[in-house]
């Protein structure tokens, strides 16, 4: 649980009025990477003894495990019985995302669960995107879905998650001005910090391309990959006819552009079986399940420098969660193009509110 550890440290600096990101905890040296305010929230853990807090972690993520299993059911819109999120949360601990983020300890089933219950809440609920705001605050990667919000016509949800965010920025700045600034200014912006982009850990478009180059730093190799993909991403989850297909869509693009989506972000696979499965296809679920289970990507030599000098054949391996991604982003868009007929505009993007998630 080193990614706990981190979390831990950062509690500690804040309690104790130290500078937030100048450490380094761990035998990797790791250092804090996330915005002030998760740091914030991270103030309890300082205060309890190392064993009783991983135990408090492990017990925490397996029920948000359960909860997550329970969210994706309803984006699915399948209410599914106690013995069968028993049996799902179970099986569920095999995927690799989700274990890796058990044993580092890490947050991601907690930044996804609030996503996630945000997105699927009945229309015009109140303070629907309050919940995405703060998740945003914790980690960057969910504001992308205040773009999505906002290109679906959610303008309303759009503005409650942007105050939410507003307002955990505005709190860290106010407990924390010197480490906001630093943050903001600098650290943000220097990915270096966060681990060496080109490693079979990292399961982003950039891991992808620089291993795939050998260049542990592509640059505009994949920064115009990066731009396509995006806009692509944005373009099919805005056109989507069902939500729960937008919102698989906008988290796949938001884990492939990121310059750094380490194997364990990649929880949202648990949300993109139930859908697979609620929608009957029951071949592509079994596929995905074994993209996220099989770990090929540990598989691969990758002591030291090797994740740079695979051969060709071993490439796909190397980078299963991207790849299977970049499948889904291309396919909807093939086969949408060959159910038109030549010279016929594409449908419009407005959705009714039947068709949104109750």
């Amino acid at each position: 649980m080193a990614d706990l550890l981190v979390y831990r440290a950062e509690g500690a600096a804040v309690a104790h009025g130290t500078d937030l990101y100048g450490f380094t905890v761990t035998e990797w040296r790791l250092p804090a990477t996330y915005p002030p305010f998760a740091a914030i929230l991270f103030v309890p853990a300082a205060w309890l003894p190392v064993p009783v807090l991983k135990t408090a972690f492990l017990a925490g993520n397996v029920l948000l495990l359960a909860a997550l299993v329970v969210l994706s059911a309803r984006l699915a819109r399948r209410t599914p019985a106690p013995p069968v999120v028993c049996a799902a949360t179970a099986l569920a601990l095999w995927l690799e995302p989700v274990f890796q983020t058990l044993l580092f300890g890490q947050v991601n089933l907690a930044v996804a669960c609030l996503t996630l219950w945000d997105l699927t809440r009945p229309p015009r609920a109140r303070w629907t995107g309050a919940a995405l705001g703060i998740a945003a605050g914790i980690k960057l990667t969910p504001a992308v879905f205040l773009i999505w919000l906002l290109l679906r016509g959610r303008t309303r949800e759009a503005a409650t998650a942007l105050a939410a965010f507003a307002g955990t920025a505005g709190l860290a700045a106010v407990l924390l001005p010197s480490a906001t600034v630093a943050f903001w200014t600098r650290e943000l912006w220097d990915t270096g910090r966060v681990g060496k982009a080109w490693i079979v850990d990292n399961q982003s478009l950039q891991g992808l391309i620089a291993r795939l180059l050998g260049d542990p730093a592509p640059g505009p190799g994949w920064v115009l990959p990066a731009a396509v993909t995006g806009a692509a991403g944005l373009w099919l989850a805005a056109r989507a006819r069902q939500e729960r297909h937008g919102i698989l869509l906008i988290a796949g693009t938001a884990l492939l552009v990121c310059p750094i989506s380490w194997s364990h972000h990649w929880v949202w696979c648990v949300p993109l079986l139930a859908v697979l499965l609620g929608d009957g296809r029951r071949w592509a679920a079994t596929a995905t399940a074994v993209v996220f289970t099989a770990r090929t990507l540990w598989l691969v030599p990758h002591a030291g420098d090797r994740d740079l000098h695979l051969p060709w054949w071993q490439q796909p391996a190397a980078s299963p969660y991207p790849l299977l991604v970049l499948a889904l982003l291309v396919l909807p868009a093939g086969a949408a193009a060959a159910r038109r007929p030549p010279g016929q505009a594409a449908p419009s993007a407005r959705i009714s509110s039947a068709s949104t998630i109750r």
